[in-house]
């Protein structure tokens, strides 16, 4: 006969070792904006402006005209000791900083926080005998954040219809930080601008810029990584009538017209 204590003893699993269920999805929906109609921009940062953002819908890939693409940049964080959360903490709180000059990202008092958006005044090529030029005024809404990374959603007319996620993440034994993006250009005026304006051009250099700038708060010095992958070369013509919330367009004829709305009264604070 067999000892008793030889025989199997079977141990009872307290209920609260098991994962909760409930709570771990409403955490994870708490990382996701709410669904919403039109955008409403009910705060508006000193020096922003709610304009070609106000009243618009955001867009997917789908709703573009351009050749779809999927465009990642990357850079790695050599011997950075703080955890991904961390780093990307520190981009989060500290956006707007990263960006060149000649672009303003302003986000609302809470941040970079899912539901929540970012205005942005912008210089978008930079074209041989025009200067600096074509300024435009809009935003991106966050659809998406957690401790690693978060995810941008753009509205309709502006210059690309898609996402951008930026990410910190573990790799090989090192921290890289990374933009990716999944857009069509908006319209055929953005399309042009993109392959024949340095438009293409100007994203690179923008997304590199950030990079390198997250980088050098780390005392990091390192090059960014790039590549670009068309995932679909077909224009969609139907989506040609975008150019009618066209942002660039918008913004330059109301820059342009305000000395007319001031000497009619019109004043320049009304939105383009």
């Amino acid at each position: 006969m067999a000892d008793e204590q030889d025989k199997p003893v079977s141990k009872e699993v307290p209920e609260q070792e098991h994962p909760n269920e409930d709570a771990m999805q409403q955490a994870e929906r708490d990382h996701w904006a709410r669904p919403m109609g039109h955008i409403r921009a009910d705060e508006v940062p000193p020096g922003a402006s709610s304009a070609n953002i106000e009243g618009r819908d955001v867009v997917n890939p789908t709703h573009g005209f351009g050749q779809l693409w999927r465009r990642t940049y990357r850079i790695r964080l050599k011997d950075v000791q703080s955890a991904p959360a961390e780093v990307m903490k520190y981009w989060k709180d500290h956006f707007p900083e990263f960006q060149p000059d000649e672009n303003r990202f302003l986000p609302t008092s809470d941040g970079v926080q899912p539901g929540e958006l970012v205005f942005i005044d912008a210089k978008l090529i930079n074209a041989p005998g025009l200067g600096n030029l074509t300024p435009m005024t809009s935003g991106v809404m966050v659809i998406y954040a957690d401790d690693e990374s978060f995810t941008v959603m753009t509205p309709e007319g502006f210059p690309v219809s898609g996402f951008n996620t930026f990410s910190v993440y573990e790799e090989d034994g090192g921290i890289f930080a990374q933009v990716q993006g999944l857009e069509r250009a908006t319209d055929p005026i953005y399309e042009f601008g993109y392959r024949f304006m340095g438009g293409e051009t100007k994203q690179d250099r923008t997304w590199t810029h950030v990079l390198k700038s997250l980088a050098a708060r780390y005392g990091i010095d390192e090059d960014v990584e790039h590549t670009k992958t068309c995932l679909d070369p077909s224009l969609q013509w139907q989506n040609v009538g975008n150019v009618w919330k066209n942002a660039f367009v918008r913004t330059t004829l109301y820059k342009a017209t305000t000395p007319v709305r001031w000497l009619f009264g019109g004043g320049s604070d009304k939105k383009p």
